[in-house]
């Protein structure tokens, strides 16, 4: 028999405690994960369709201009009106950024947006884009306006045929 227990080895109770061991923290490469992560966020850039509440169908023309859409002030009309077609300020069908149905209103914001693109971002351009169904009058109502602008460009928008 074995009298000669050391203390440090074991409890009162009989139980060997628990070695304190050093565990190093473990490192995880996670650049796999963010390479996966962009690949799948490059997949759904491409191969998502725009939303179509928002875009509308220019006409087509064999000759046109390119112009930088950076330094015009754009406008959209689309198609959707009963009486007149609705004037958007900016690329697309964006409820925020329609303007007043009511026509004589509707001149003096055009005017007001492209004296404050020429003003204040230096955009010389007026783009329009107009759905390929617009009467050309609903057109011609923004190009009036946006005339009234000394020195303002108006361009009308249509899609490259072949």
């Amino acid at each position: 028999m074995n009298d000669s227990i050391e203390t440090d080895d074991w409890t009162a109770g009989g139980v060997m405690p628990a070695r304190s061991s050093r565990v190093e923290d473990a490192e995880m490469d996670i650049t796999p994960m963010i390479d996966i992560t962009f690949l799948l966020l490059i997949f759904f850039l491409v191969c998502s369709t725009p939303d179509q509440k928002t875009a509308i169908e220019l006409p087509k023309a064999k000759y046109g201009k390119g112009v930088g859409e950076r330094n015009s002030v754009i406008f959209t009309v689309s198609d959707e009106g009963v009486d007149n077609a609705p004037i958007y300020l900016g690329d697309g069908k964006i409820d925020a950024a329609r303007l007043s149905d009511d026509p004589d209103e509707q001149s003096d914001l055009i005017v007001e947006a492209v004296e404050k693109g020429r003003r204040e971002e230096n955009k010389e351009n007026v783009l329009i884009k107009a759905d390929r169904n617009v009467a050309y009058r609903e057109v011609e109502r923004v190009v009036k306006a946006a005339s009234r602008v000394e020195g303002a460009k108006i361009y009308l928008a249509v899609m490259e045929s072949n």
